[in-house]
């Protein structure tokens, strides 16, 4: 009965001893686990060397439009002034635009980032004249030219439209942003062109 008893004991030691072991086991795989979450957010949220390629886009711009209501048609032309600048951090370039549209006032705002996770370029595009959102996204292209795609609602269909975007570097002081979009028709055509100029 003692042997019995002193058995049963040492298996009660083994098993609460195995429970013990498994608890520790359990908490340090759920503390590793937590601590690969939050290193994993943190490196998600960090601005890094693609955001740095936005630099050369800070300051403040004089623009100069051109819109072309269709292909053929002679440029609508008016003036803006952009004022781009980092936000939150690092992790967003905010551009803030004023001037003229169709003999109007115009206003607009757009923030243009990397998504470390997508690992590619993504926008969004605000203005005066529309209560939809234009998001736009790319790789970023080489040293000289950037290119994106852009979806925005079409207001006369009611559907969703894409346009390529493309930024094109003159030098450190200009560069021009041109988009292309399907006309009536579906055929892609330049619609707008702006080209940016450091205010000195």
């Amino acid at each position: 009965m003692r042997k019995i008893y002193s058995t049963a004991l040492v298996l009660v030691f083994l098993v609460s001893g195995a429970v013990s072991v498994a608890n520790a086991q359990g908490k340090r795989d759920k503390a590793a686990e937590q601590k690969a979450m939050m290193d994993a957010m943190m490196k998600a949220g960090t601005p890094g060397d693609n955001h740095k390629k936005l630099d050369g886009m800070t300051g403040t711009w004089d623009a100069k439009v051109k819109m072309w209501m269709e292909p053929g048609a002679p440029p609508m032309e008016s003036t803006g002034k952009a004022v781009n600048e980092w936000v939150l951090g690092g992790r967003w370039l905010q551009q803030k635009f004023d001037g003229t549209m169709m003999g109007a006032p115009f206003s607009g705002i757009g923030y243009t980032g990397y998504d470390n996770i997508r690992k590619n370029y993504v926008g969004t595009w605000m203005d005066s004249m529309s209560t939809s959102v234009m998001s736009s996204s790319g790789t970023g292209g080489d040293a000289k030219s950037w290119t994106f795609t852009a979806s925005s609602m079409d207001p006369i269909s009611g559907e969703p439209v894409s346009c390529d975007e493309k930024i094109t570097w003159v030098d450190k002081d200009k560069h021009v942003f041109e988009m292309t979009c399907p006309d009536m028709d579906g055929n892609m055509y330049k619609m707008m062109e702006i080209t940016y100029s450091r205010k000195k």
